[in-house]
C-alpha cells in the first residue's frame, strides 16, 4: 500500500470512528507559523446565509501544513521589497492590451491619464442605491499601492503591524516565492479557518458576529455609508488583535480578505466527489465576470456586515483576478511538509 492510499484509508477510518477533531493544542513552529492538522472535514455552507457558491457541502481530506499565524504585515512585505527591489502591479503603469482582455469586447480605451499606476480604494458614499453596483463605494485612485493604501496623500509609517494591502494575487505569489513558502488552497483555507470545529459558522463557533465581545474587525453599522466602528476600527486593525481560533491563527475573520492559490470556479462544488483530496479547478469560471479569470478570496474584511457579504463566515468564498488591487485585501502564506 502505498503511503497516499495509507492516508486515505486512516482519514476515512478517524472520520467515521470520531467525527475528527483535534484535541491537541496548535503546536508554534519557527518563523511565526502553526502547525495545521491533517483531517477530513465538510466544506462549504453551514446556514441560511451561505451562497449557492458553497454548496453542496462535502467532504475533504487535508494532510498536515503550516500557515502563518497572521496576516503578512507592511513590515513584513517591506523587507520583502527592500530585498528584491520588487514593484506590486498598483505601483506599474496599466497595460491596456492585457486589461482589454478582461472587458467586454469593443470596450473603448480609456484615456492614458486614466491608464496611470493606482488600485481601488474604498470611499464611502452619502447614500447607495441597492449593493448590485459595487461602483458606489469603490473609486479608482491614481498613486494607491501598498505603501498609500487610500491614496498618494496616505503612508504605512504608523501602521507597520498591520495587514499590507492593495496587494494583487500576483504579488501575494511573489511575496510567497521569496519566503519559500507558498498561498494556501481553498480547501487549506477552510479547514485551518475552522480552527478543529466541526460545521460551525465562524472561527470562534457559532455566535453571531455581532454578539457579546469584538470578536473580529468588521463594518458595523449601515454598509456602506456609516461604520459605527465598534471593534475599534474603521480600516484595518494590527494583527493579533482578536483571539484566535482554535489553532492559534489570527484575523481568519475580517480585517482582510486572503488571496488563495485556487482559481475561482462558482460551480467548483458541484463537480467534486466526496472524501477526495484537495482539489483545485484547472480556470476559473464567475457567470458575472464572464471575461475575467478569478483567484479566490477568503476570509471577510473590515467592510464585510450581514447585511451586505458575511465575509466573515469559514464558508464565504468570492474571486478577484490576479491583477486587482484593494485596500481590503491582502495575505497569509503556508508550508507543506
Amino acid at each position: 500500500m502505498s503511503y497516499s492510499q495509507l492516508f486515505y484509508v486512516l482519514s476515512i477510518c478517524v472520520l467515521y470512528a470520531c467525527s475528527w477533531q483535534s484535541d491537541q493544542p496548535p503546536k508554534s513552529a519557527v518563523d511565526g507559523m502553526v502547525l495545521i492538522p491533517s483531517g477530513v472535514y465538510d466544506m462549504g455552507g453551514d446556514n441560511e446565509q451561505a451562497s449557492r457558491n458553497e454548496y453542496p457541502k462535502h467532504q475533504v481530506i487535508i494532510e498536515s501544513f503550516l500557515m502563518d499565524e497572521s496576516e503578512v504585515t507592511n513590515e513584513e512585505f517591506s523587507s520583502f521589497v527592500k530585498e528584491t527591489g520588487y514593484i506590486t502591479i498598483a505601483e506599474q503603469p496599466i497595460n491596456w492590451d492585457e486589461l482589454k482582455e478582461q472587458l467586454a469586447p469593443g470596450t473603448p480605451k480609456p484615456p492614458d491619464s486614466v491608464l496611470m499606476p493606482g488600485a481601488l480604494v474604498f470611499t464611502a458614499p452619502d447614500r447607495v442605491n441597492g449593493y448590485t453596483d459595487v461602483s458606489q463605494w469603490w473609486q479608482w485612485q491614481i498613486g494607491a499601492n501598498w505603501r498609500h493604501p487610500t491614496g498618494p496623500n496616505s503612508d504605512i509609517s504608523h501602521i507597520m503591524n498591520h495587514p499590507v494591502v492593495q496587494i494583487a494575487w500576483k504579488d501575494a505569489k511573489a511575496y510567497a516565492d521569496w519566503a519559500g513558502k507558498r498561498l494556501p488552497t481553498e480547501s487549506e483555507w477552510e479547514w485551518a479557518a475552522r480552527g478543529g470545529l466541526i460545521n460551525m459558522i465562524y472561527p470562534w463557533g457559532n455566535e453571531s458576529v455581532n454578539s457579546g465581545q469584538a470578536k473580529a474587525n468588521y463594518f458595523q453599522g449601515l454598509f456602506p455609508v456609516s461604520n459605527t466602528a465598534l471593534d475599534g476600527y474603521t480600516g484595518t486593525a494590527p494583527v493579533r488583535s482578536y483571539e484566535p481560533n482554535g489553532y492559534g491563527l489570527y484575523d481568519m475573520a475580517g480585517n482582510v480578505w486572503e488571496w488563495c492559490d485556487d482559481w475561482y470556479d462558482v460551480s467548483f462544488y458541484s463537480k467534486k466527489k466526496n472524501a477526495q483530496g484537495n482539489l483545485q479547478p484547472d480556470k476559473g469560471f464567475n457567470p458575472n465576470m464572464p471575461y475575467q479569470q478569478e483567484k479566490v478570496v477568503r476570509g471577510g474584511s473590515f467592510l464585510c456586515n450581514d447585511d451586505y457579504c458575511s465575509g466573515y463566515r469559514n464558508a464565504r468564498r468570492m474571486g478577484s483576478t490576479t491583477d486587482t488591487g484593494l485596500n481590503h485585501t491582502g495575505f497569509r502564506c503556508v508550508k507543506s511538509l
